[in-house]
């Protein structure tokens, strides 16, 4: 038994900090997943989704730390309790998720790793069960330390999640595995590989011939010969492979200009998913980079998925003089996690991607 619980101990401890830490270091992308799980299509509690960041960065950061102090055996029996409160709601949720196909993607693993409600609700009855070992046999998880070291590491632990919280939000997230990254081509990652995998999709026809009621089965062509169709259903056998980026855009009032834009020798983005949420000391600091970009041969655009009224507002109140063009709010989101953000674009290569408190960082 006790072999049993320190391998437990060992996989459920590290897992706990890899998963925490992979959201701690985008606490603003996990909680954008929050507010989707607390949307009325999902769990219908619309309360919490202005608490979302708030939620976000206390539960990666509890994650983070619980994993630590089980690793290192501190307090054995909070953290235990903890774990088993934690698994819990979380095994509910990717359930309720995977049951009711509310969610294609659980965010358990950020953008590092993309798993699908259901793999994400077996994984998290693994862990359930290894947690449970850990429960009945926490008698044998000893600290692997003296009792000032346990409490030093515990407080440097909970600390450096802090700091480390902190500083993600204050910038932009250490490590970027979205597809707008520097160094990747936008344009490349709009499009499928030549090995990319196809769709395969059942159709299931329900249809009457001669006055009986049949059902029958293809790719998508029907039966042959038939009286009436009454319906069809379909079931998706296997996922056809999607580009990384499927929805950017960047369209004026009459035209879509991604492509001339994408295809733009120097280009600055100036994103802003909702102006009416953009940091105010960060739309401050835009005249001034945007006219040294100007002055260095660059093209400025400003994306947004506000109205007219506000792009206009917004000029007129800062004296932009760039125009902003239209882009869906979730694709803004995943560009850059600022409000506003800047990114540089060769030809649709991402050579640069700031914060706005890191605006001062640019080079043109």
């Amino acid at each position: 038994m006790k072999l049993i619980v320190n391998i437990c101990r060992i996989l459920v401890g590290a897992l706990f900090i890899f998963s925490g830490f992979i959201k701690l270091n985008d606490p603003l992308g996990f909680s954008y997943k929050l507010q989707e799980y607390f949307s009325y299509d999902v769990l219908d509690l619309p309360v919490f989704m202005p608490y979302a960041l708030g939620i976000s960065v206390f539960v990666v950061v509890f994650e983070v730390v619980l994993g630590a102090f089980l690793l290192i055996g501190y307090k054995p029996k909070f953290t235990v309790w903890s774990l088993l409160g934690m698994i819990i709601f979380f095994t509910f949720l990717t359930f309720y998720a995977a049951y009711f196909e509310k969610v294609k993607d659980c965010g358990c693993f950020g953008d590092f790793l993309k798993l699908d409600p259901w793999e994400s609700f077996w994984k998290d009855v693994i862990l359930l069960l290894m947690i449970v070992i850990l429960f009945i046999g926490q008698r044998h998880i000893k600290p692997i330390i003296n009792k000032f070291g346990l409490t030093v590491a515990a407080l440097i632990s909970f600390i450096a999640c802090l700091w480390f919280g902190y500083h993600v939000l204050m910038h932009l997230p250490t490590f970027d595995f979205r597809a707008y990254k520097i160094g990747d081509n936008l344009q490349e990652n709009m499009k499928l590989p030549p090995d990319a995998k196809d769709a395969i999709i059942d159709y299931h026809w329900t249809y009457t011939l001669n006055g009986e009621e049949n059902v029958f089965t293809d790719r998508g062509r029907g039966p042959k010969t038939y009286d009436k169709i009454i319906g069809v259903e379909t079931e998706v056998v296997q996922e056809g492979d999607v580009p990384k980026i499927q929805d950017f855009s960047i369209e004026s009032e009459t035209e879509d200009l991604t492509q001339q834009f994408l295809e733009t020798e120097k280009l600055v983005m100036i994103v802003s998913y909702n102006l009416d949420k953009s940091e105010f000391e960060g739309m401050q600091k835009l005249k001034t980079m945007a006219d040294q970009a100007q002055k260095s041969g660059y093209t400025v655009i400003g994306l947004t998925a506000s109205g007219k009224a506000k792009k206009k507002e917004i000029k007129d109140t800062y004296n932009l003089d760039f125009e902003f063009y239209l882009c869906d709010e979730k694709v803004l989101k995943t560009i850059v996690r600022a409000n506003p953000g800047i990114v540089v674009l060769e030809k649709g290569t991402v050579t640069q991607k700031v914060h706005w408190n890191d605006i001062d960082d640019l080079e043109f």
